[in-house]
């Protein structure tokens, strides 16, 4: 490992062969210079961990985490984010590896990242916008959003959002360990404990698109887990 980067960016993966050769490319020319890439890939059968260790021995910029088996994807940010803080990272940015994020947003949010110690690439923001998707999957989205808000009483518009950036003091200030979260329910647990904790959360518009190839994450059971993790979250915090 070379010396320490300030700007991480964790990309989990699972089953991303045809999209992570690309996607670490297009997010390191938008990265400034001390920069590094994390791929965190859970023993993905299609290869994407081979091809993404063939791209960290090319560049010193990319590192490759690998993990025993599909463990979900809240487990594998909390292991990437560890990695980061542990390198030297100041802003860690959280981000899909299947082009739904657009890496050219990435500088947006490390911008913003100068008046906020949580900045979420928002859809549900003015300027913010999705598309690809029909319109019963984004009323899905939007009331997974409005529900979340509502029963945590936060006033962020895009609670489920995957597209971030941490500064390192909010990530060491919102106990890692204790975050329960699998799922998408952790995108919402996490931006929950950042408030909680004090810290100033900033939301910026970006525009979210389908993945380009692969099929969706998205399952049954974890829009349960989200459905009743939400509430435990409150009662959490009234204790």
């Amino acid at each position: 490992m070379s010396a320490a980067s300030s700007t991480w960016v964790v990309v989990p993966t699972y089953n991303e062969a045809d999209t992570i050769e690309p996607i670490v490319a297009a997010i390191l020319a938008e990265l400034p210079p001390a920069r590094r890439v994390l791929v965190v890939d859970d023993g993905s059968p299609d290869g994407t961990g081979g091809i993404a260790d063939r791209l960290a021995a090319e560049r010193e910029d990319v590192e490759v985490l690998h993990r025993l088996g599909k463990r979900g994807l809240g487990p594998a940010y909390l292991d990437g984010f560890r990695a980061a803080l542990r390198g030297g990272a100041e802003l860690v940015v959280q981000m899909d590896a299947d082009f739904s994020h657009d890496p050219a947003e990435v500088p947006r949010l490390l911008e913003a990242s100068g008046h906020a110690d949580l900045v979420i690439g928002s859809r549900y923001v003015s300027g913010g916008r999705i598309t690809d998707w029909g319109p019963r999957r984004v009323a899905i989205s939007r009331w997974g959003s409005r529900y979340a808000r509502a029963v945590l009483g936060l006033g962020v518009h895009d609670m489920t959002s995957g597209f971030k950036c941490w500064r390192r003091a909010t990530l060491e200030g919102i106990e890692l360990d204790s975050v329960g979260s699998r799922g998408y329910a952790f995108q919402v647990e996490m931006t929950y404990r950042a408030r909680d904790a004090g810290f100033r959360v900033l939301e910026v518009p970006i525009t979210f698109r389908d993945r380009r190839v692969g099929k969706s994450k998205m399952s049954g059971p974890i829009v349960l887990e989200a459905a009743w993790r939400v509430p435990a979250l409150r009662l959490r915090g009234r204790r």
